[in-house]
């Protein structure tokens, strides 16, 4: 989790962090306090899904617990970008396919280190669906990853060997769209994982952190935002929001 200092930092500098390449509605919003989304923002929500929700086979701690304020969030945001985990029937990042291993211990892949999952959002299964409860009916595009049968996919962005796109870059770019609000699951993993590829492409990146859940296996959360404030990706709250 982030230290007082720079969770005190955030709020005393919002005007050079929050208001730095932002225009319209958006800047004057922020100068008051709030971040109002204008039209060259986005909200990406990862992977709210079944497998990822209590009673799941890899469910995040109360992972259902954010839908709520995900659906008040998404209704404040002209442009929505919904993700899902989409993966092959045994696909290279579940335990079950390595004889012997077990879920969360790791492997060595042509891509680098592969932790291993138990199966989950297999294509066309009810584990894959989107959860019941997510209500955004102007989400304009669902982007799907993880299918490619021998590699995994954490981010919006790009699977995890960081070179093979899923194409959400150039729909951003073509839409003309520059700012890109990250919520959903898990934080630590596909939420970080594309908070720091949307960076890497050139787009800002806020992280609201109470529409997201972890995992947290063996401190991975910490990193996470360690990795993620260290890229220039921004941790806020959605009261930081004009929602």
């Amino acid at each position: 989790m982030m230290d007082c200092n720079r969770r005190d930092f955030l709020k005393g500098a919002a005007s050079m962090m929050v208001l730095a390449g932002m225009s319209g509605t958006a800047a004057a919003a922020a100068a008051q306090g709030k971040i109002k989304s204008g039209g060259d923002d986005v909200l990406l929500v990862v992977d709210v899904q079944n497998c990822f929700t209590p009673g799941g086979s890899l469910a995040v701690k109360e992972g259902d617990q954010i839908i709520p304020l995900v659906n008040r969030i998404a209704r404040a945001f002209q442009h929505v970008v919904l993700t899902q985990d989409w993966h092959t029937p045994g696909h290279i990042s579940f335990a079950s396919s390595h004889p012997g291993k077990k879920p969360f211990e790791t492997i060595q892949l042509p891509y680098g280190t592969q932790v291993l999952w138990p199966d989950h959002c297999v294509q066309g299964t009810s584990g894959a669906d989107l959860h019941k409860d997510v209500n955004i009916p102007h989400a304009q595009l669902i982007i799907r990853k993880g299918y490619r049968q021998h590699v995994d996919s954490y981010s919006a962005f790009y699977e995890a060997d960081g070179k093979t796109p899923t194409g959400l870059t150039g729909y951003l770019r073509d839409r003309g769209l520059k700012q890109v609000f990250l919520v959903g699951l898990a934080t630590d993993f596909c939420v970080a994982w594309s908070a720091l590829d949307a960076r890497k492409a050139g787009f800002s990146a806020y992280v609201i952190e109470d529409a997201t859940r972890g995992i947290d296996a063996g401190g991975s959360l910490g990193k996470a935002w360690q990795d993620m404030v260290g890229a220039g990706v921004k941790r806020i709250k959605s009261a930081d929001l004009e929602i």
